[in-house]
């Protein structure tokens, strides 16, 4: 099976191609450039770099949200409108879930934060045994806090990850009362490999859907359109 994997949910923009159990290109930025510039060379780059044509992917994976409004836009029209064209299924695969998967093998709870703003994070918590991902909690906007505290009731050792980290680093250290730790530089952020991945094994159990059905996953509104129901309660 091959899979085209394709992740512009956060600041990090990233597409792959996995060949059954095989990575057989990836391509990962961290840059500031905007995603609207840089997935679609990223995509030609590993089509050509990893010699498969985009005609023998077997479907494409994208990170379907939370993450960045415009982010999530960008990977979606780009999946929907690829797949259009080529006649292939999407594999919807939840951000968090793509996020958790990069620490498949560790022993522990995974909790991926993703900086939402205003003390709130995108995350969830999840457990991976013998490569299959096994969702705790599902993926959701909470108070830091909250999510600190949900993870202490768990009572396991956790790693985190994710853009969120470096944010509530202190947040973490302060109030985290079990065995704990940060994830390293190479696995802490978004990764269309993983995401390839993981929607491999969602094809092979029939979780996918038509191009025409695909929308971002977003958990909250974005912040025009809290603006403008603010504006509406006021009557403006």
């Amino acid at each position: 099976m091959k899979i085209l994997g394709i992740d512009s949910s956060g600041l990090t923009a990233s597409a792959a191609i996995v060949s059954g159990d095989m990575l057989a290109a990836e391509f990962t930025v961290n840059n500031k450039q905007t995603h609207s510039q840089t997935l679609l060379p990223m995509i030609d780059q590993v089509v050509k770099m990893s010699g498969i044509a985009l005609e023998e992917i077997d479907g494409i994976a994208v990170a379907a949200g939370p993450g960045s409004f415009t982010g999530l836009r960008i990977g979606s029209s780009t999946a929907k409108g690829m797949a259009l064209a080529l006649d292939k299924p999407i594999i919807s695969v939840p951000t968090l879930e793509g996020l958790a998967y990069r620490m498949a093998g560790f022993s522990g709870v995974i909790c991926p934060l993703m900086d939402a703003r205003r003390n709130q994070v995108y995350t969830g918590i999840y457990q991976i045994t013998e490569n299959q991902l096994k969702c705790l909690l599902g993926q959701s906007a909470m108070d830091i806090k909250e999510i600190v505290e949900k993870v202490n009731d768990f009572g396991q050792n956790v790693v985190f990850l994710g853009d969120g980290v470096p944010v509530y680093e202190t947040v973490i250290k302060e109030n985290v009362l079990v065995p704990y730790q940060f994830a390293p530089l190479h696995l802490n952020r978004q990764s269309a490999a993983a995401v390839a991945a993981l929607g491999a094994l969602y094809m092979a159990e029939g979780r996918t859907e038509d191009a025409r059905e695909h929308k971002p996953v977003y958990l909250r509104q974005s912040q025009a359109e809290r603006e403008r129901e603010k504006r509406m309660q006021q009557g403006t």
